[in-house]
């Protein structure tokens, strides 16, 4: 039986506030809210054999509050954004409009001195590849939506480039199952989603 990899996207830290690079906020109540409306339904996945999270505060927080006590993966930390860490698309692009024109358009490029897409890509799958292979072997991973996005880009073997046509959204699941170099996107069916006010 092959490995299978559960990504739970973590909840958000805030719905009105604008979403920014390498975003550290905690949880808000709102939040909570949302990791409770649908903790039933992601409850089960407490079972798996691995239970792991990228290193933020919401990643950590929503995995907690599912039960998973997950153990944190620096590898499955946010893009390395440089100088324009904490800044909005709309900040970065106001202060170095070529500068983003040419980290969208490239996804070798490093031009606020951080981590390339593909970097970011190679490192994330370098993490799905190197997880222990035993027979039946379920994982669960709470994540960044950006680290789900770079994981299934690197699964399904798409070009860097699809990583922008890929949306993740708070508190949903994707799943891919196989083993290292081989990888498969499983549709099991997603978390209910939240309901938004």
């Amino acid at each position: 039986m092959p490995l299978r990899v559960t990504f739970v996207a973590a909840a958000r830290s805030s719905r009105l506030l604008a979403e920014r690079f390498e975003d550290d906020r905690p949880l808000d109540q709102a939040g909570w809210d949302e990791v409770q409306r649908v903790a039933g339904d992601l409850l089960p996945l407490a079972a798996a054999e691995l239970r792991y999270c990228s290193p933020t505060p919401r990643s950590r927080a929503t995995g907690d509050a599912l039960g998973y006590a997950p153990l944190v993966q620096l590898a499955l930390r946010d893009c390395d954004m440089g100088r324009w860490r904490g800044l909005t698309l709309g900040e970065a692009m106001a202060r170095e409009p070529q500068a983003v024109d040419a980290w969208l358009a490239d996804p070798r490029a490093t031009p606020h001195g951080g981590e390339s897409l593909l970097g970011f890509i190679s490192r994330v799958g370098h993490w799905l590849d190197t997880r222990p292979v035993d027979d039946g072997c379920r994982i669960v991973a709470v994540a960044e939506p950006s680290v789900i996005r770079a994981a299934l880009v690197y699964a399904l073997k798409a070009p860097p480039s699809s990583y922008w046509n890929i949306d993740v959204r708070p508190l949903s699941t994707t799943s891919v199952s196989g083993r290292a170099g081989r990888w498969n996107l499983r549709l099991d069916g997603v978390a209910a989603q939240p309901t938004r006010a």
